[in-house]
């Protein structure tokens, strides 16, 4: 792929052009849904650069390459003809590898783990969040049009894999703030 320009000014109508050159709304549901996955892709962007780990750096950044993937796919309609760039099961088969081991490294959990801890973590768990929102709505998207339903399980398992990771740079989950319920409600016996 090669971009000699970046601007075209098509897209200045309020449309764009999907992977099989269609053109829709730029607020069409598609279009929405591998907008998402890139705003997940650019905060994980931002937590590979608190992250001091080079092996989690790795990681994070074959989970990029990963995304841009799960873009292309979406925005090329299951029913366009020639080739398509489609997510494999492979991809989250690696996923769940790397939650199992990272996983296999932290003590289990007796509580909620609130986001934060250390600034490596509070993106980890912001990118969390965006990944989660992007699973939301390709979920939303399948409902109305045929996509590669590998989508789902690959945002699903990467939140859960970077929920893990948001542990593990938290000094293997040692440095994790955990919520505690009720802490701030005023009870009648006590006054404000």
């Amino acid at each position: 792929m090669r971009l000699d320009k970046i601007y075209t000014r098509s897209g200045d109508d309020g449309t764009t052009s999907l992977g099989d050159g269609k053109r829709v709304p730029k607020f069409d549901p598609r279009v929405e849904a591998y907008g998402i996955v890139d705003e997940a892709n650019a905060q994980i962007g931002v937590g590979i650069l608190y992250v001091k780990d080079s092996e989690i750096r790795e990681l994070l950044a074959r989970i990029q390459n990963d995304l841009f993937d799960v873009g292309a796919d979406l925005s090329k309609p299951q029913n366009a003809t020639g080739s398509s760039l489609r997510l494999s099961s492979t991809q989250v088969t690696w996923i769940e590898e790397q939650i199992d081991f990272y996983n296999g490294h932290l003590d289990p959990l007796n509580s909620f783990v609130l986001p934060g801890g250390s600034e490596a973590s509070a993106h980890l768990h912001v990118a969390r969040t965006v990944v989660r929102r992007a699973e939301r709505s390709v979920a939303q998207l399948a409902a109305t049009q045929p996509i590669n339903l590998i989508l789902s399980e690959y945002l699903n398992r990467l939140s859960d894999l970077l929920f893990v990771l948001g542990r593990f740079v938290n000094d293997h989950g040692h440095a994790d703030v955990t919520w505690r319920p009720g802490l701030n409600q005023v009870s009648k016996d006590r006054p404000r």
